[in-house]
């Protein structure tokens, strides 16, 4: 299966439509408790040894 990466900047992303901002001001709203990350696993110190800060242009 072929796949295809897309990559946006802050100038070329497509608006959000009234439904995006509506779920996204849902989330906001939601304590962290009620967030599921079980799936998500948690880095190690070594991952965080070699991260860095990213900025936004």
């Amino acid at each position: 299966m072929k796949t295809k990466t897309v990559s946006y900047t802050l100038k070329t992303l497509p608006p959000l439509t009234k439904a995006d901002r509506a779920k996204l001001k849902a989330l906001a709203a939601r304590p962290d408790s009620e967030i599921d990350t079980s799936d998500i696993p948690e880095m190690t110190d070594e991952q965080w040894k070699h991260s860095r800060r990213c900025t936004i242009r």
